[in-house]
């Protein structure tokens, strides 16, 4: 038996492998483009061995490892995907010493191949993998596009107060603000604006909740506000809404495909109330296949929502943090999803007031509320079985 560690990186990948032995068969650095593949492939046909007695590993690095994980499963190779934690805490008991190079790291997935037999091994990328790996994108791309939408309109908010203080008090909804703003970027535009044009305006982005009256009080405002009326200023006040309906206008489009996925995945966990397409799309493409978790425990360890253990000797601390290593996503989910399904379930909603009539701080309490969530919803994907089923 041959056992290939490769180590990726953005532009090279290290590789490393040694047999039964733990004796170095070969050892390169290759480049991250075809010619770098088909030196590894053929270096892998240089071992003269049928395919399944060769196994390789390598760590989920992100998007960097997506072509290099695609080339190994097309060529029918065993392949293990090794989770960094994991990789860490065995490199870590091999040696005292802190060492961790690209070399090393290629040489401790291969002894990991040897020293855990057991790993879930593929050979190629079935329809479920390539599913939940486009839900993964999809899922992590729509929270850095919320993320930035975020960042604009406290921007946004922040060139208003300057150019028109007032404003922001008289619209309960921002669309309507925006519109009207990027029409007339400025307090002294509005106030120099035509009534009747400034009313259209306002009766099109309110879809008609807004009369004449709306825009006689936003114009008298206009009149008499301590606004900044700077052209620097409404230029970017007029990009900055620009940016905002692009970035709404791609959510849009991202929550359209992710619905898509989840309709052919169809998982039972949107059947608890509270946790709508968005979350559960996160969580499913977080977790992945829910095959490689033992237990609901190993799931929370893999969102980094498990509670650190500090003991020397006879001493014990008697409090505990949350870990946050691991998927930062998934914990994003998890909190948010047991923070609605508090709210919206009574099931859940009764353990959160259990929790708090203990005495427990509500960051506290919910954290309760993610384990027990994360126990349902690992026994609804496992089973394939409806929430309600289970409380009935």
């Amino acid at each position: 038996m041959f056992y290939i560690g490769i180590d990726v990186s953005k532009d090279k990948h290290n590789c490393f492998c040694c047999n039964d032995n733990l004796q170095p068969v070969f050892q390169f650095q290759f480049n991250n483009d075809s010619i770098g593949f088909k030196q590894l492939f053929e270096a892998i046909k240089s071992l003269d061995s049928p395919f399944d007695n060769i196994k390789i590993a390598l760590e989920t690095t992100g998007h960097y490892s997506y072509n290099i994980t695609s080339f190994i499963l097309d060529n029918s190779l065993p392949l293990a995907i090794i989770n960094p934690l994991h990789s860490n805490l065995f490199r870590k008991s091999l040696s005292l010493r802190k060492t961790k190079t690209d070399k090393v790291d290629a040489c401790v997935l291969a002894r990991m191949l040897i020293a855990y037999p057991d790993l879930k091994f593929s050979t190629s990328l079935d329809d479920n993998d390539i599913i939940l790996s486009e839900l993964k994108s999809l899922t992590r791309f729509r929270l850095s596009l919320v993320k930035d939408l975020s960042k604009l309109k406290t921007s946004l908010s922040r060139i208003i107060n300057i150019v028109f203080p007032e404003i922001e008090k008289v619209f309960s909804s921002t669309n309507s603000l925006y519109e009207l703003l990027y029409n007339f970027p400025s307090a002294k535009e509005i106030a120099n604006a035509h009534l009747t044009k400034l009313t259209n305006v306002l009766i099109k982005a309110s879809k008609g909740h807004f009369s004449k009256e709306k825009a006689v009080q936003i114009k008298k405002l206009a009149q008499n506000t301590v606004g900044n009326s700077s052209y620097a200023l409404t230029l970017e006040l007029k990009h900055t809404i620009k940016l905002i309906n692009e970035y709404n206008s791609s959510i849009d489009k991202i929550d359209k495909e992710i619905t898509t996925i989840m309709d052919k995945i169809a998982s039972p966990i949107t059947s608890i109330p509270g946790i709508g397409i968005t979350l559960a799309s996160i969580i499913i493409a977080e977790i992945g296949n829910f095959d490689n978790f033992d237990s609901p425990d190993k799931i929370l360890a893999f969102a980094g929502m498990s509670p650190t253990i500090y003991q020397s000797g006879k001493y014990v601390a008697s409090s505990a943090k949350m870990e946050k290593r691991g998927s930062k996503a998934l914990r994003y989910a998890l909190y948010n999803a047991a923070r609605l399904t508090s709210i919206y379930c009574p099931v859940f909603k009764e353990h959160l007031a259990r929790k708090r009539s203990q005495g427990k701080h509500f960051n506290v309490a919910i954290s309760h509320v993610v384990k027990k969530l994360v126990r349902v919803i690992y026994h609804l994907q496992t089973k394939n079985e409806l929430f309600k089923n289970i409380i009935n």
